[in-house]
């Protein structure tokens, strides 16, 4: 087995909008990964009982026709507890929701309407837990410049996504996981700029690296939290 077969992964997309279904796919697949689609419960179900342990990820529309919710997750979960799921934001009514979705063992969020370039950077925390610090607090799209200094290195990059725990960074010359960075951005209309202490938590050449907070004022993650919940909610589906 080649070391590309050992890393592939599968990833199982639920979701009943063509658009959305094609983009992750097109997104997996070209990572050298693969990619199942299906558009409602029914379909979803059927290739969880077909797959078994082989499916690795499962990103999942919550408001599937044939399958709606909590009971969704529930039959999933009676049919295989193996693969990691992750909700697309869009399908989530409210926060109590998040709290209870983390109680059934979903790992993470995505918005599903994220330009294609941000999909794997959403996912590769999920596809590779091993070696990832895997947030499962809400993230959103962001780009955005942000300065990281390690040592006496200081660097530049865009942001790809943020969340409560962290934020994820486009760079072709990632650090190794467990460095510390001190990091430095300012959010869109922010008042002020955010400083934060940080360590890399995950790294993907392809990709750029994740940062996981480690020190943060209570007024710069208030302002991260305000960030991350309004535009968390903003797409959501009807």
């Amino acid at each position: 087995m080649t070391a590309a077969t050992r890393l592939a992964r599968t990833v199982l997309v639920a979701d009943d909008t063509a658009f959305v279904r094609d983009r992750f796919k097109s997104a997996i697949e070209g990572a050298g990964h693969q990619a199942v689609t299906v558009q409602n419960g029914q379909e979803l179900l059927a290739q969880v009982q077909a797959r078994k342990s082989a499916i690795d990820l499962i990103v999942l529309d919550l408001r599937l026709p044939q399958g709606h919710g909590v009971a969704l997750l529930k039959a999933i979960r009676k049919l295989d507890q193996h693969p990691a799921i992750v909700v697309f934001s869009g399908t989530i009514a409210s926060a109590d929701e998040v709290r209870q979705l983390e109680t059934l063992g979903v790992v993470g969020y995505v918005n599903e309407y994220t330009a294609v370039q941000h999909i794997l950077p959403s996912l590769v925390p999920h596809l590779f837990p091993d070696r990832s610090n895997r947030r499962s607090s809400p993230r959103v799209v962001l780009g955005i410049p942000i300065s990281y200094r390690f040592g006496n290195t200081i660097a530049a990059a865009l942001t790809l996504n943020i969340s409560h725990g962290g934020l994820a960074i486009r760079t072709t010359s990632p650090l190794a996981v467990d460095t510390a960075v001190r990091l430095r951005f300012r959010l869109p209309s922010g008042k002020n700029e955010i400083e934060a202490d940080a360590r890399i938590a995950w790294t993907d050449r392809r990709l750029g690296m994740g940062l996981q907070f480690t020190r943060v004022s209570p007024g710069d993650q208030a302002q991260i939290d305000d960030y991350v919940q309004s535009h968390f909610f903003s797409n959501r589906k009807a």
